[in-house]
């Protein structure tokens, strides 16, 4: 708040007379005094000046100045209000004070109470100015303590820190006062950087978990940041507080964690599948071709796309093209591409899936199924990695990780005589063979659940679980479809659901009917997990039915587990 400010006044009367005089009077005392005499002149003010005090006449002709005094206090909360009347009134007093006026005085008006209520009105006003200020740096500074605080005032000098920010960051007394940019602690000054940029346009900034490394240390740390601006009542930048916290044991933690749940969109804690985790990290930065093996439905593409998105050319375009759905001419130019007049319809040039992959990754799906001359001139574009255009001879250089991926088993196509063996040891230098449903039913809890929270988002509904009897009759089912069908079914139950628990009655009939063809022998359980107990109930909430599932065992040797 400005001295200018501070010294600014506005009297509003509906009586000329009795505005000049306080005016008059007030500027004797050194103040500036704007005058109004009537509602919508003083809020025309109000709206265009900073006051730090009004004095407010009780009657205002046809306005009324106590409901006057209700707006003020309502739009301009920090202006100090001094109600005047010539008809003194109880009633209207107490009212006046209750809705925060800070005095009330009577006419005629006598030169030394103006002149004393205007210091006191005007002291109280620079304390709560003060006061605000001091109650808006604490918010900052308590809001989370044991993290590392530094605040920095309007020049961005540091004026404050706190004893983790001294361990963090390096902070120390002689620091304090000296210009944030002048501080180097032999980082890349991510942090300092934001916190100007929060002074400068007074908005806050915020990194999440960014990797921090001083010069000469070999550890990096993982690290969360957050800068507000400290702002005065009229919404001046007086400062600003960062917020600095360390996560780098949780951001280790959540990374073991979703290395045995999940990765990049495939979910599972099975053996096979935290070693298709393991395969896809090691081949995620490098060229090799790798042939993905799995039955229809086991998430070959969601392979594909972690392999991409985990490796460096996260950046460039994955591509995919499903070679058993095109006839091979078609195939030809949608792998390759095509020039002008190539065939009857070819209108333009158009550039092949090949050439819209360069500098990402190509995903041949299904290509168990291409022909033999297919099969002879993809190998002529892995061996060369260039391609030529349908009806063209200029060759094109590309740079593209190839992924192949089959439900096929290539290597007895190859002894059929179906497919050629140079291609099969072109795209099979590593392969990755995804295991069906059948063979990881440990992980079919997890999958459901997952499913579950999905399809109850996307159809706005409130299931929260399966009945136990779901899970009996999905463990008895052998899965052909795998993850996919698990998928359409929990999906067909969500749509089908009118309680907040999917029952056998909810699936798919021909689910049931599969079920019930298959065996009548007793449910054989799902392999046994690896969880301990107490894991096992972490994971679930609690819920120990839940608990059972992701565990392979029933729910009564739970609660027996936990009794003993």
């Amino acid at each position: 708040m400005t001295n200018e400010v501070l010294q600014r006044i506005l009297v509003t009367d509906d009586e000329e007379g009795v505005r000049l005089t306080l005016a008059r009077l007030l500027e004797a005392e050194g103040y500036r005094v704007d005058t109004a005499g009537s509602r919508t002149e003083t809020l025309e003010l109000l709206s265009r000046n900073d006051y730090a005090v009004v004095f407010l006449d009780i009657m205002l002709g046809t306005d009324n100045g106590i409901d006057l005094l209700r707006e003020i206090r309502g739009f301009f909360p920090g202006i100090q209000v001094v109600m005047i009347t010539g008809r003194p009134d109880v009633g209207s007093a107490a009212t006046a004070v209750r809705l925060g006026a800070f005095d009330y005085i009577v006419k005629p008006v006598r030169y030394e109470t103006l002149a004393a209520i205007a210091r006191h009105a005007l002291k109280s006003k620079l304390l709560a100015d003060e006061q605000e200020r001091t109650r808006a740096n604490l918010n900052a500074i308590f809001s989370s303590v044991s993290d590392a605080i530094i605040m920095v005032d309007n020049e961005q000098r540091l004026i404050q820190y706190n004893s983790a920010a001294a361990a963090m960051c390096g902070y120390h007394d002689g620091q304090t006062g000296c210009s944030l940019m002048d501080i180097n602690f032999g980082c890349g000054g991510v942090c300092r950087h934001a916190l100007i940029e929060t002074m400068t346009t007074g908005t806050s900034q915020q990194l999440d978990r960014f990797e921090c490394r001083k010069a000469g240390h070999g550890t990096s740390r993982i690290l969360s940041f957050r800068a507000t601006p400290v702002t005065e009542a009229d919404g001046t930048i007086k400062g600003a507080v960062a917020v600095l916290r360390d996560e780098t044991r949780l951001d280790a933690l959540e990374r073991v964690l979703q290395q045995r749940d999940q990765f990049h969109g495939l979910i599972g804690r099975n053996a096979g599948m935290q070693k298709i985790y393991s395969l896809i990290e090691a081949l995620s930065d490098v060229h090799t071709t790798v042939l993905i093996n799995g039955e229809s439905g086991t998430g070959k593409e969601l392979v594909a796309a972690a392999l991409h998105v985990s490796g460096r050319r996260k950046s460039g375009p994955l591509v995919t093209v499903n070679c058993s759905a095109l006839s091979e001419t078609l195939l030809e130019s949608e792998l390759f591409g095509h020039v002008r007049g190539a065939f009857t319809g070819a209108i333009a040039n158009k550039a092949g899936r090949f050439e819209k992959a360069n500098g990402g990754t190509l995903l041949l799906d299904e290509i168990g199924d291409i022909s033999p001359a297919m099969q002879m001139r993809l190998l002529r574009v892995l061996q060369e990695r260039e391609v030529e255009r349908v009806g063209g001879s200029a060759p094109i250089k590309v740079d593209v990780r190839v992924i192949a991926a089959t439900n096929q088993d290539l290597a007895e196509k190859v002894r059929q005589g179906t497919f050629r063996q140079d291609l099969y040891f072109r795209i099979n230098v590593v392969r990755l063979e995804l295991p069906p449903l059948r063979d990881r039913l440990d992980d079919l809890p997890l999958l459901a659940e997952h499913f579950l929270k999905t399809f109850t988002c996307v159809f706005g509904k409130s299931i929260r679980a399966f009945s136990d009897d779901v899970f009996a009759l999905f463990l008895r089912y052998d899965w052909p479809g795998n993850v996919r069908q698990l998928e359409h079914v929990i999906e067909h139950a969500c749509i089908l659901c009118r309680s907040d628990v999917i029952t056998v009655d909810d699936l798919p009939q021909d689910l049931r009917s599969d079920v019930r063809a298959i065996t009548a022998s007793p449910v054989q359980p799902a392999p046994p997990s690896d969880l301990g107990l107490d894991e096992a109930l972490a994971m679930a909430g609690g819920n120990k039915s839940r608990a059972a599932r992701l565990l392979g065992i029933s729910r009564r040797t739970v609660y027996r587990r936990l009794s003993g």
